[in-house]
């Protein structure tokens, strides 16, 4: 009877346990740009409500820096409108739809590169350094400034050596956070070096003094996101105006001759993911203090050489827009930013990469994707891309490649199988 009663005790605490346990959300902040919050709506202000926009305050003292839209153009109001959601709202969406409990947090900026992010270069009132200092967390995402993390070179803001440093000093400041004094001839090297990023002699040897992160916590995971390939840097075409657009929708091309032609850097789409796939993962793989690498650029070419998205024809050489028929874009007007698909896409890598959870499991109705007007047919298919990319589903062989496979099993099969009597068959 006692023992009877000890069990009902142990059952009892429990189911009392349970809920406050399930209460206990893990604390996600994800740190960016432009890429992480959407850039227009209808990615720019989803879910606002359910996240923490940390750098909203910020915005409504000053506004320096955000972009502004013009009477009658795509956008809402006089500035990128404040709480923002973006790809953390949708990934907190996805979360709850899986019955996991998320907070999430994002600290973002547009064009921010993690330097900027990290010395609070934007304005004497955007203090995003801070914002990473404000609590302990579970899970740090980090993406860099779109084209910063490429080689020399190849792109406008082509910075690799100041993406590798700062990517560093994020992960030191939030797993160990002590306070730093240190000038960046110092942090790359030498004078020359720090001189070779761009930085001028005299803010190479400005002293940067780092108040320390009394938040800072050995066990944050800390994510780099994988930037994707931009179709600006690739196709040939006019320098645009990508916010304004015509009576049909389409962007209006700035054929004028202030605009001139775009510069290229890249061949294609999938040189250049190559060139930012390299980057983040020798970053994650020289520094252990990273729990890894989301790919979101990888499911983006993943998505084009699988024909599901447009790979080429955004623009011909003389400016003119152009669509492949049939074809997603994962991109918006610009070439740069991400389309409503794009970001879904890039949630649910960012699902999977951090949960653990395969994005098809999300199913055909995903709230996020119902929001956002993205029909069931188009949602499963970028659900299986992540997918596919993440491992949590093989890719199906080609048709002469399975038989082949099959007729190898069966092989394998004879030789491992017994005769009635026990002994190997050989």
């Amino acid at each position: 009877m006692n023992r009877l009663l000890a069990l009902a005790l142990v059952t009892s605490m429990a189911s009392l346990a349970s809920p406050a346990l399930a209460a206990d959300p893990i604390k996600i902040l994800f740190v960016g740009n432009s890429y992480t919050f959407g850039r227009v709506d209808p990615v720019m202000s989803y879910n606002a409500a359910a996240v923490h926009d940390l750098t909203a305050g910020f915005s409504a003292i000053n506004p320096t820096g955000t972009n502004s839209y013009p009477a009658g153009t795509v956008g809402f109001g006089s500035f990128e409108p404040h709480p923002w959601g973006g790809v953390p709202g949708i990934f907190k969406k996805m979360t709850d739809e899986a019955g996991l409990a998320y907070d999430v947090s994002l600290s973002t900026r547009n064009a921010a590169s993690l330097r900027g992010q990290f010395l609070d270069t934007a304005n004497s009132d955007w203090k995003l350094r801070e914002n990473v200092a404000t609590q302990k967390w579970d899970s740090v995402v980090l993406q860099e400034q779109s084209d910063a993390a490429l080689p020399a070179g190849k792109g406008k803001n082509a910075n690799l050596a100041t993406f590798n440093a700062y990517a560093d000093q994020f992960e030191r400041f939030i797993h160990n956070g002590a306070a730093q004094s240190y000038k960046e001839s110092t942090l790359f090297g030498s004078l020359a070096n720090c001189m070779a990023t761009g930085l001028s002699s005299g803010s190479c040897n400005t002293t940067r003094n780092i108040a320390a992160n009394s938040n800072a916590s050995a066990n944050t995971r800390i994510y780099l996101e994988q930037s994707w390939a931009r179709p600006d840097m690739v196709e040939a075409h006019k320098i645009t105006t990508p916010d304004l657009t015509s009576a049909d929708g389409r962007p209006i091309v700035d054929i004028s001759a202030a605009g001139g032609n775009a510069t290229l850097y890249y061949n294609s789409l999938a040189d250049m993911t190559a060139d930012l796939h390299a980057s983040f993962y020798a970053k994650a793989a020289s520094n252990p203090g990273f729990a890894g690498v989301v790919p979101v650029g990888d499911a983006f070419q993943r998505a084009v050489d699988q024909g599901l998205a447009q790979g080429s024809g955004f623009y011909n050489a003389g400016g003119t827009f152009a669509e492949t028929a049939g074809a997603l874009n994962l991109w918006w007007l610009d070439r740069t930013h991400a389309s409503k698909y794009g970001s879904y896409l890039s949630a649910l890598t960012l699902f999977g990469s951090i949960t653990g959870r395969d994005p098809l499991s999300l199913g055909v109705g995903e709230q996020a994707a119902i929001d956002l007007g993205i029909d069931a047919t188009t949602a499963r298919s970028l659900q299986r891309v992540a997918s596919l990319q993440l491992g949590f589903t093989a890719a199906v062989p080609e048709p002469q490649s399975l038989a082949l496979l099959l007729a190898g099993l069966g092989v394998i099969a004879l030789r491992t199988g017994k005769r009635r009597d026990g002994a190997p068959v050989r």
